[in-house]
């Protein structure tokens, strides 16, 4: 069983509540997660409230050091942390590394927080009055992490709040959290003083538990929109201040100037990339005409039938397992649903699986799909690439408006008008031009709209230092005393 890490020690839960985490590319059982308490996550937080007093009086430049300590463990360790990955998760080795590269550039960023924190200043806006602005910490912030990234999302928040001066307590997924463990005993060996960071495993009981917290000031979250609508609903009721991303629905167009080879490539790899499971991934093409339409369908189905799956640490496999059996079963029954509603079957990713030892599905492609069926309105985590065609670009774009998502979209095409049209009236808050998957790197801010996220400042970059400090304005006047000049 694992164990939670609160004020610098590894404690066993008192919960005699667990859950399993299998490998899902074998279904054999790895270790157990603690479901923790309500009173284990006080204790966390409370180890984070003493040690606020400490760490936002320490300047921000000796803060950083522990982060700089960090980058060069996570560095060393660069194999073991995607080895787990994939074991947990299911990933391929490939996109299990890629996953913690970005982790490791977002600690990078954060150790930029002297300049990222910078304040203001402005001499005489009235005589003989000046004016500053800086921001401070504000003391203990909760991170909820999902289950589909654990070595690169909890990085998007916790090293930006704490390089801040504030504490941290994170909650990584019960489902995957032996990436979090072992990035907490690099933690550990960083030597971060103690309860400035700090694990508890748990499910909702946890969630709800931070989300009503008196002493959490706000809370980063990852997940679906559901428990993201909850997450905000609830913190927010309580005075805190809430960052939290939703699901999505991505929606690729292609115009018939894009160079189709490409184009074809980059939307497959966009929607089966880590077996569709991740909130960037591509879900509907839309091709702008018939004739576009069927050179893109023929390419899928090429690529489809040739993709190679398997155990993501085994050589030349493309794609991995869904992370349970539960998934699995989601994802054919939203296939058959489709199919249901009129959708054309091309590649049939649900044969030839069920004797595999893990949680796996094939590449499915179909075709037909039209706006009103569910499977072109709901998020389907999987891999399933949906083909659709529309006569013009116009109604591309009030296709992608009209879905209540707006995480991100895509555009393929070779012209810059067109490409300046799409970015101007698209909804998504994250686009892509001949981007299958727009994922901005760490210095820019990362997050979608409408029912994909809710909050409003968004991760990482620049601009989530708002959401992790609160800036005091400090205007003052000095009065004029001669005699203190003289000897």
């Amino acid at each position: 069983m694992i164990k939670h890490f609160i004020n610098g020690k590894w404690i066993e839960s008192e919960s005699k509540e667990s859950v399993e985490i299998p490998n899902p590319a074998t279904a054999q059982l790895i270790d157990r997660c603690p479901l923790g308490t309500a009173k284990e996550l006080d204790q966390a937080v409370q180890a984070g409230k003493e040690a606020f007093k400490t760490w936002r009086q320490t300047p921000a430049v000796d803060r950083v050091q522990y982060l700089f300590k960090l980058k060069v463990l996570m560095e060393e360790s660069f194999e073991e942390l995607a080895k787990l990955v994939t074991t947990e998760h299911g990933k391929t080795l490939v996109e299990a590394r890629g996953s913690v590269r970005r982790g490791i550039q977002m600690v990078e960023t954060a150790c930029g927080i002297p300049n990222l924190m910078m304040g203001e200043h402005f001499e005489d806006i009235a005589p003989g009055i000046d004016c500053k602005a800086v921001n401070r910490p504000m003391g203990v912030f909760g991170v909820i992490a999902p289950f589909n990234f654990p070595a690169m999302v909890p990085f998007w928040f916790w090293p930006f709040g704490l390089a801040a001066g504030n504490t941290i307590v994170i909650k990584p997924s019960e489902r995957v959290p032996l990436t979090q463990v072992k990035v907490f005993e690099l933690i550990e060996k960083a030597g971060f003083p103690k309860g400035v960071i700090n694990m508890v495993h748990g499910g909702k009981d946890v969630v709800n538990a931070m989300c009503t917290h008196p002493d959490v000031k706000g809370i980063s979250f990852v997940g679906s929109t559901p428990v993201a609508k909850h997450v905000y609903v609830t913190g927010t009721a309580h005075g805190k201040r809430v960052q939290a991303l939703g699901g999505a629905k991505n929606f690729m167009v292609i115009l018939p100037d894009a160079i189709m080879d490409k184009a074809a490539a980059t939307a497959f790899e966009s929607i089966v990339g880590c077996a569709g499971e991740r909130c960037l991934a591509g879900s509907v093409i839309i091709a702008v005409g018939k004739d576009t339409a069927k050179t893109i369908e023929d390419m899928i189905i090429v690529r489809a039938k040739e993709t190679t799956i398997g155990n993501g640490l085994e050589k030349n496999v493309q794609m991995g397992p869904l992370i349970s059996q539960a998934a699995k079963d989601r994802v054919k029954g939203m296939i058959q649903t489709a199919i249901d509603e009129g959708a054309k079957l091309l590649v049939d990713g649900r044969v030839g699986v069920d004797n595999l030892p893990g949680y796996f599905l094939k590449p499915t492609v179909l075709s037909g799909i039209k706006p009103h069926m569910k499977i072109a309105k709901e998020e389907v985590f999987g891999p399933v690439v949906l083909l659709a065609d529309v006569a013009t670009f116009d109604e591309a774009i009030h296709w992608i408006n009209d879905s209540p998502f707006g995480n991100t979209t895509t555009l393929f095409t070779q012209s810059g008008a067109a490409a300046r049209k799409f970015s101007y009236e698209v909804d998504p808050s994250m686009i892509g031009i001949n981007i299958g998957v727009p994922a901005p790197m760490s210095f820019f801010s990362f997050g979608g709209s409408k029912d994909s996220f809710f909050g409003d400042i968004k991760a990482h970059g620049h601009a989530c230092i708002g959401f992790y400090t609160d800036t005091k304005v400090t205007v003052e006047r000095w009065l004029s005393d001669a005699s203190i000049w003289r000897a």
